[in-house]
C-alpha cells in the first residue's frame, strides 16, 4: 500500500465514529420518518396502515399547521435583528473602550448559559403584575403594558425578544473575529477620501464583513427553525398556540398526541422549508457576499 492510500485509509478510520453515529441517529430514523409518513402509525395502535398521502392532505387542511407557519416567521424575524444588533455592539467593542473584555464577556455569557434556566428569568421579567419590565413601563406612565407571555397577542413578540438576547453574544463573536481581519489601509484610504464614519461602515466594514454575515444567516435560520426546548419552558407553545413553531407542533403530534405518522409529515414540510430557505440564500448571496 503506498503512502498516499495509507493517509487516505487513516482519514477515514477517524471519521468513521462520527460517521457510524450520523448513520445511526440521523440517516436511518431520517428514512423511518419518510416511510411512517404515509401511514397511520401511532404509539397507541399496534395497527399500521399505508394511508398515502392523507397525512400531507390533513396538513395542508389544519388550521393549526397554518398558525404555527405564521409564528414560525414571526420567530424566524429574530435571526437579522439579532445579526443586526450585533454587528453593531461588535463595531462599538471593537474601539478602544472602557472594560471592552469584560463587556464581551458579559455578552456572550447568555449563548454558554443553561437555556431553560434563562427562560425562567425571563418569565420573571415578563411577568405582567410584578414583573421588573412592566414594573418600569408603569413608572414611566405607561398604564396598561403589556401582558407579554400571558396573552396572544404578544406571546410571540415575548419569544422573539428572549431569541435576540440569546444569539446576540454568539452573532457579536463571529462580527469581532471578522472585523479583526478588515484591512486597515482601507479604512484608512477611505478616511482620507472624505467618507464619513457611517459611510465607511456602510461601503468599506460591512461588505468585507459579508461571508460572517450570511454564515450567522444561515445557521440562525436553521437553528430558529429546530428550536424546541426554549418556547417549552417557556409557554409550551400557548396561550392557544400562540407560541406554537412547526418543530412545536411536530412535538406535540409525536409525543403529546402520540400521532406519529402525522407528525413525521410536518417534520418532512419542516424539512422542506428549511431546504428552500437555505438554497434561496446560497442563491441569492452571489450578489451580496463579497469574499
Amino acid at each position: 500500500m503506498n503512502w498516499n492510500r495509507k493517509q487516505g485509509l487513516t482519514g477515514y478510520l477517524f471519521i468513521l465514529p462520527n460517521m457510524i453515529g450520523v448513520i445511526l441517529f440521523f440517516i436511518i430514523p431520517a428514512l423511518f420518518s419518510l416511510g411512517m409518513m404515509f401511514t397511520n402509525y401511532k404509539y397507541t395502535s399496534p395497527d399500521i396502515k399505508f394511508t398515502g398521502l392523507d397525512n400531507l392532505t390533513r396538513l395542508f387542511k389544519d388550521p393549526i399547521f397554518y398558525q404555527s407557519l405564521e409564528n414560525t416567521a414571526i420567530f424566524l424575524a429574530a435571526v437579522p435583528i439579532s445579526i443586526a444588533l450585533a454587528f453593531f455592539v461588535a463595531l462599538a467593542l471593537n474601539q478602544n473602550v472602557y472594560l471592552k473584555s469584560m463587556l464581551r464577556t458579559m455578552y456572550f455569557l447568555p449563548y454558554i448559559t443553561s437555556g431553560v434556566a434563562v427562560s425562567f428569568v425571563w418569565m420573571l421579567l415578563f411577568q405582567p403584575s410584578q414583573g421588573i419590565i412592566n414594573n418600569v413601563l408603569r413608572s414611566i406612565g405607561i398604564a396598561n403594558p403589556p401582558g407579554w407571555l400571558s396573552t396572544t397577542d404578544t406571546s410571540m413578540f415575548a419569544i422573539d425578544i428572549i431569541w435576540i438576547w440569546f444569539l446576540l453574544g454568539y452573532n457579536m463573536i463571529i462580527y469581532l473575529a471578522a472585523l479583526q481581519e478588515v484591512p486597515q489601509e482601507m479604512l484608512e484610504a477611505a478616511r482620507i477620501d472624505g467618507a464619513s464614519r457611517w459611510r465607511t461602515v456602510v461601503s468599506v466594514i460591512f461588505p468585507l464583513v459579508s461571508p460572517s454575515t450570511f454564515l450567522l444567516l444561515i445557521t440562525g435560520l436553521i437553528s430558529s427553525m429546530k428550536t424546541f426546548g426554549m418556547i417549552q419552558a417557556v409557554t409550551q407553545g400557548g396561550p392557544g398556540n400562540s407560541t406554537t413553531i412547526l418543530s412545536m407542533y411536530v412535538y406535540q403530534n409525536a409525543f403529546r398526541y402520540y400521532e406519529m405518522g402525522y407528525a413525521s409529515a410536518i417534520s418532512w414540510v419542516l424539512f422542506a422549508i428549511i431546504f428552500i430557505i437555505t438554497m434561496i440564500q446560497w442563491v441569492g448571496q452571489k450578489k451580496w457576499v463579497h469574499y
